[in-house]
């Protein structure tokens, strides 16, 4: 590994509302945003539709959960978090250091 390289865990909060794509298509399209910020993915893990514990907006009470592990360099987080910002399908973005 790349000790330049560190490992990291995102969960995507996606939502499909009035999209044609398919969630692996959405999948996809992440994992080649985590590409582009020069991650490398090692696993991906579809939790499926979940409700929210707290609903901010009554419209949107569930999302389509997403954990995707990776390892990049450490500029990485905020650049992705950056490049997802203006993504209408990435609902919310959580990344931890594992």
């Amino acid at each position: 590994m790349n000790p330049n390289k560190r490992n990291y865990r995102a969960t995507f909060i996606l939502d499909t509302r009035g999209v044609e794509e398919t969630v692996d298509q959405i999948i996809e399209n992440v994992k080649s945003e985590i590409s582009v910020v020069e991650g490398e993915v090692s696993a991906v893990e579809n939790l499926g539709q979940r409700d929210f514990a707290r609903v901010t907006d009554p419209k949107r009470p569930t999302g389509v959960y997403v954990q995707v592990d990776f390892s990049a360099p450490g500029t990485a987080p905020a650049a992705l978090k950056e490049r997802l910002r203006l993504n209408r399908v990435v609902y919310r973005t959580y990344i931890e250091t594992l």
